[in-house]
């Protein structure tokens, strides 16, 4: 049998996988404190967010040194590794890959040293459509690639390129150029700064600590390190955090478009978005489930984890009792072992197991938070039916996710959203269910209790609040077949100062 490469998979058939996750970020400013290990809680907290690769970059006022590698937190941090990453401040990444392939080369934090000897560090949740363009502006600016192709390597170029500016003033010149989501978080030998998109897709929020400043892709990584949430960083606010305290610039008006698929299935239930807590509007969904698409049944169940607080929801507004019907391995779902054919065949079986004394027999109803392609409901049914189900009713906690998203969530092509080419009970009958109904759009929203004008719903209703460049010119791989690859070019004379190594398990820029 062939052996694992020590990669990680996507679910057990790579071929298949659902809806990815965004990425996690994490940044802190806290002198006297370990802030490489408050970074490594911190990306703990936000494990959910990205499991291919993790990084940390940290600081202690004289040079910047990055260590990543691909693999799950745990995997890539040990503590002697950690304890090597002394410093003042410190940034952090979890990363799903949304543009550039998963490889060492696009882990994150990127680096990049100036000509006069300053070393950025930056870690990016979201996803740049304008990445085409901002490869070109690369080119002519005559910059040589470090062999990554994502778009937070071109922006930390774009921020490197300036060196008779602070980094602070290049931000404020560079970030206006970007289109598309991100959350930023990035630094310098002693500034932490933090930005997010005009259009806030993603999410970012800023905590204290006793004696420093936290900030965070979810209000869960504020928690888990004892800072208490201040606030969200605005649409189109860079925040800066240096021995001087915290200041705030503005460089885009803001015009907030909050993912509402956070709501659903990417963010922790036990997070804060905009006010609202994750658990209670998933819960919210499930009633509103209820209300939509009732049903005569025994036994409400959830699809762990997301589904689970919908399902109770759903149970507390049509008075169906609620139970376990299906128990996760919490081992499974990222894997270093390379599964063979039989085990891809067993496919879902591997992750869910039916608890069959208590769906032999009965009317179920099955909640989950969405359908993209459909393998995972279809494996659900027809497990549940072999365990003895009488009936099942699936229930999502999302309208059809009808469109892909290009703003830093890696659903399926639009040909292959199960979705685009079937109406509901099509749908049905290709997932195996005796019945099944979506929540509606304005129901979804109005759990959120946030206005429609400022949630994005591209993947519900194909609405893209942020425009899309023509042609091909956007996707995951853009960089590795848009035109001439900057990384062709002749090799970029070494920094005197500033010079940094790069090999896989580790990235040191400490300047001599």
């Amino acid at each position: 049998m062939p052996r694992g490469d020590g990669r990680l998979s996507h679910d057990l058939d790579p071929q298949r996988p659902g809806p990815q996750d965004a990425c996690g970020v994490f940044g802190v400013w806290a002198p006297g404190e370990e802030v490489a290990n408050l970074t490594y809680f911190g990306l703990y907290a936000l494990q959910h967010r990205g499991q291919e690769a993790a990084g940390i970059a940290v600081s202690d006022g004289s040079g910047v040194v990055v260590y990543k590698d691909l693999g799950l937190v745990a995997q890539v941090f040990d503590e002697p590794t950690l304890a090597s990453l002394r410093g003042h401040l410190a940034i952090g990444h979890a990363r799903y890959s949304t543009t550039g392939a998963s490889n060492w080369e696009n882990a994150q934090p990127t680096i990049r040293s100036t000509t006069s000897g300053t070393t950025i560090a930056l870690a990016h949740n979201g996803n740049l459509v304008n990445t085409a363009e901002l490869e070109k502006e690369v080119a002519e600016r005559g910059l040589v690639a470090d062999g990554s192709t994502n778009d937070t390597s071109l922006v930390t170029m774009l921020l490197a390129s300036r060196p008779d500016l602070s980094v602070e003033a290049a931000a404020l010149e560079v970030l206006p150029q970007l289109r598309g989501a991100f959350s930023f978080v990035f630094m310098d030998e002693m500034t932490l700064y933090a930005a997010r998109d005009p259009h806030g897709v993603r999410p970012l929020v800023l905590g204290r600590l006793e004696r420093g400043w936290v900030v965070a892709s979810e209000t869960a990584a504020l928690d888990i390190v004892g800072a208490s949430v201040v606030r969200e960083v605005e649409p189109g606010e860079l925040i800066a955090i240096d021995e001087n305290g915290l200041r705030s610039t503005r460089f885009a008006a803001p015009e907030p478009k909050g993912c509402l698929f956070e709501y659903v299935y990417i963010a922790r239930p036990d997070a804060t978005i905009a006010g609202r807590n994750v658990h209670a509007t998933r819960v919210q969904i499930g009633r509103q489930l209820a209300k939509e698409h009732p049903i005569e049944a025994d036994l409400v169940i959830g699809v762990p984890e997301s589904g689970i607080p919908a399902a109770i929801g759903y149970a507390e507004a049509s008075g169906i009792t609620y139970g376990a019907g299906l128990m996760k391995n919490p081992y499974v779902g990222r894997t270093f072992i390379q599964p063979s054919q039989t085990l891809r065949q067993l496919g879902i079986r591997l992750k869910l197991n039916p608890l069959r004394e208590n769906v032999r027999g009965k009317r179920l109803v099955v909640v989950d938070d969405s359908i993209v392609r459909g393998n995972t409901q279809r494996a659900i049914v027809r497990m549940l039916r072999e365990a003895g189900a009488l009936e099942v009713h699936v229930r999502i906690s999302s309208p059809p996710v009808s469109w892909p998203c290009f703003y830093g969530i890696d659903f399926a092509t639009r040909a292959e959203l199960l979705a685009n080419g079937l109406d509901n009970d099509g749908i049905r009958r290709s997932i195996g269910a005796d019945t099944l109904g979506y929540v509606s759009l304005p129901g979804l929203i109005a759990a959120t209790e946030q206005p429609k004008t400022r949630l994005c719903r591209a993947c519900f209703d194909g609405e893209y609040p942020i425009e899309l460049p023509a042609g091909n010119l956007i996707g995951k791989h853009v960089l590795e077949g848009v035109g001439r690859r900057v990384a062709n070019s002749a090799p970029e004379a070494p920094h005197t100062n500033g010079s940094f190594v790069a090999t896989p398990g580790g990235v040191t820029a400490n300047r001599p």
